[in-house]
C-alpha cells in the first residue's frame, strides 16, 4: 500500500540524474530486484555494482573479448555474458569467490551475438539452465543445460514445399535479433529480410511467420511485461509496435501462421533520418526508452513514438514517450555530449540506466520533493508570508478527561494496514510466473528446477579474502 501511495506523489519516468558510475562499460543491465547493476566492458571484463552503496561488488573476469550481452536469472544468483571471443559464461553469485565460480561455459566457433535466460525461473522452474544465443553467423539455438534434455536445438525456419528450385537457389535465413517473450512459451527471431519468426520453446518449431513491411533487417526486440505488446527496431530507422496475437499449440503437421503485422505506432525521426540505437519498456508498459546517434549535431524532431531514448554528437538525449495512449512525447532528458550507447529501465521504479560512449553509466530517478504538510494535520505549505489569524478556542485551555477520552476512541479504530491497490507490474508478473497444470509448454520448464531461489545472500567479499 505504501508504494501504491508513493507512485501518487512521483513521475512515472526519470527526470534528472542520481548519480554516474565509472565502469568502461558499453552495456548495463538492471537486475531484477533493482539493487544491482551489471556492466559489461569492451575489454572482455564483467562488473557488477550495488546501487545502494555504489560499489563494485564482483569482477567478472573470464572473457578475452568484448562482452556482447548481459542477462540476469530470475532471482539475481546468476549472471549470464556473451562475448566476442564465442563464449558464454553462466555466472554464480552466490559463490564465496571473486571471479564468483562460472556454472556453466558454454563455447560456440563463431562470435556470440546475444544470450538469454529462459524468463520462466522461479522456486519451481528451472529457467537458468534454458538458453537462446544469437550467433553473428545468423543462427539462432536454444541451449539445453538440463540433465533429461541436454543439447543445443537450433531454431531453423520452414521453407515452402510448394516450389523447390527457388527454395535451392535462396539462401539461408540470417537471424539478426532473437528473445523470448516474457511468458518463455515463444522464441521471437528478427530476420534480415524484416520477418519475425516465432518458435515453440518446447518443440522449437516455426508457429507463425509474420512480414513487417518495410522494416528491413529487424535490429532489436523488445517486449512489454505482459507480452501483450512488442516493438522492433529496424534498418530503416524506424520503431514499430504491434499488439501480438495469440498463438496455438504446436500441431502434428507443424503448421504456421502466415500473417503481416500491422504497427499500432511508429516512432521516427523524420528531420535528421537517424536510426534508433537502444530502446527499453518501462515495467508497465506505458513508456518506451530508446536512443539514436547522430553523425552531426542537428535538432531532433521525432514523431509518434512511444517512449524512445536517443543521442547525437552534441548530447545524451533520452526520448520518453506515452506508449499506450497517442504516443506523445512526453519529456526529454539531457545527459551531457557524451553519446548514448544503451539504455535499461529499472524493473519496479521510474528509474533509468543510460551507457555512454566514455563508458559512465548514468542512472537517472525521480526526486521527491520534500511535503512539509504530510508531518502534521492542518500543516499548510505557502509561496510567501501571510498574516495568521487566530482562532477563538485555539489557545483555550481543555479538560484533560476530555483529551483522555478522545485519544481512547481514537485507539478503537480499526486501522488497515495490509489493504490497497495492487501492484500493476508484480501482479503481472506474477500471473505469468502461474504454472498451468493443463500446459504442456509450462511443464516442459518444470523439470530439474535450479537453486536460484529466493533468499539467497550476496557475500560482501573484504580484500584479505580476495587474495
Amino acid at each position: 500500500m505504501n508504494k501504491t501511495v508513493a507512485n501518487l506523489f512521483t513521475s512515472p519516468y526519470p527526470t534528472s540524474i542520481q548519480t554516474s558510475l565509472d565502469s568502461l562499460a558499453t552495456l548495463a543491465r538492471y537486475d531484477p530486484s533493482g539493487k544491482y547493476v551489471a556492466a559489461g566492458r569492451h575489454d572482455g571484463l564483467g562488473v557488477v555494482w550495488d546501487l545502494a552503496t555504489r560499489g563494485q561488488v564482483r569482477w567478472l573476469e573470464g572473457h578475452v573479448k568484448g562482452i556482447t550481452s548481459i542477462d540476469w536469472s530470475q532471482n539475481s544468483r546468476y549472471v549470464m555474458t556473451s562475448s566476442k571471443d564465442w563464449n558464454v559464461i553462466v555466472w554464480d553469485l552466490a559463490s564465496d569467490s571473486d571471479p564468483p565460480r562460472r556454472r556453466a561455459t558454454i563455447r560456440f566457433d563463431v562470435p556470440v551475438v546475444s544470450a538469454s535466460f529462459h524468463p520462466r525461473n522461479s522456486l519451481i522452474l528451472g529457467g537458468s539452465k534454458i538458453v537462446l544465443v544469437l550467433l553473428s553467423s545468423g543462427e539462432a539455438y536454444i541451449v539445453d543445460l538440463r540433465r533429461d534434455y541436454r543439447g543445443r536445438y537450433e531454431l531453423c525456419e520452414v521453407q515452402d514445399e510448394s516450389d523447390d528450385e527457388s527454395q535451392m537457389s535462396r539462401s539461408r535465413t540470417a537471424f539478426s535479433a532473437a528473445r523470448f517473450d516474457p511468458s518463455g512459451k515463444h522464441v521471437f527471431l528478427g530476420t534480415t529480410l524484416g520477418y519475425v519468426l516465432v518458435f515453440n520453446s518446447r518443440t522449437k518449431t516455426m508457429v507463425a511467420r509474420h512480414k513487417i513491411s518495410g522494416a528491413g533487417i529487424i535490429r532489436g526486440l523488445e517486449f512489454t511485461a505482459s507480452g501483450r505488446r512488442m516493438i522492433t527496431n529496424s534498418s530503416d530507422r524506424v520503431l514499430r509496435q504491434f499488439s501480438l496475437p495469440v498463438y496455438a499449440a504446436p500441431t502434428a503437421d507443424n503448421e504456421y501462421i502466415e500473417q503481416e503485422l500491422e504497427p499500432t505506432h511508429r516512432f521516427h525521426d523524420p528531420i535528421s533520418k537517424v536510426g534508433w540505437h537502444a530502446m527499453s519498456y518501462s515495467p508497465d508498459g506505458e513508456w518506451l526508452a530508446g536512443g539514436i546517434v547522430l553523425a552531426n549535431p542537428v535538432r531532433t524532431s521525432i514523431s509518434h513514438p512511444d517512449h524512445a531514448g536517443a543521442a547525437d554528437d552534441a548530447s545524451h538525449k533520452i526520448y520518453i514517450w506515452d506508449s499506450v495512449r497517442e504516443g506523445l512525447l512526453a519529456s526529454t532528458l539531457d545527459g551531457g555530449r557524451e553519446l548514448l550507447t544503451d539504455v535499461h529501465w529499472h524493473p519496479h521504479q521510474p528509474s533509468i540506466a543510460s551507457v555512454t560512449n566514455m563508458g559512465n553509466i548514468l542512472i537517472w530517478h525521480c526526486p521527491t520533493e520534500e511535503r512539509w504538510g504530510a508531518f502534521a494535520g492542518g500543516f499548510e505549505e505557502v509561496d510567501e508570508n501571510v498574516e495568521y489569524e487566530e482562532r477563538e478556542d485555539e489557545f483555550d485551555i481543555e479538560d484533560e478527561a476530555d483529551i483522555a477520552r478522545r485519544k481512547m476512541l481514537e485507539e478503537e479504530e480499526d486501522v488497515d494496514i495490509e489493504g490497497g491497490a495492487t501492484d500493476v507490474v508484480d501482479s503481472a508478473a506474477d500471473h505469468l510466473r502461474q504454472p498451468s497444470e493443463s500446459d504442456e509448454d509450462v511443464l516442459w520448464a518444470l523439470d530439474e528446477p535450479d537453486d536460484d531461489v529466493k533468499g539467497w545472500k550476496l557475500k560482501v567479499l573484504l580484500e584479505d579474502e580476495q587474495d
